[in-house]
């Protein structure tokens, strides 16, 4: 059964290190580590979460549709 409580660890888990950004996430990440967790989100579900709860993490995607990446702006947290 999914907890709520299991979101942020998958956000968490979908962290990855990138020499340019910093920290980035990839929406696509997301849902996997999401899928991991009984957590069967859309990619639309996953964008729409990241940037209500997640503040410090932006858009930089290149390219049209859901599948975006976000990167960590300076002296951010992960809430």
């Amino acid at each position: 059964m999914p907890r709520q409580s299991d979101i942020p660890i998958a956000f968490i888990n979908s962290i990855k290190r990138d020499p340019k950004r910093g920290q980035i996430v990839a929406t696509r990440d997301f849902v996997s580590e999401l899928a991991k967790l009984n957590h069967f989100w859309s990619l639309r579900q996953a964008n729409e979460w990241i940037s209500y709860y997640q503040h410090s993490f932006r858009d930089f995607t290149d390219h049209e549709g859901d599948d975006r990446v976000y990167f960590m702006m300076n002296m951010g947290r992960i809430m």
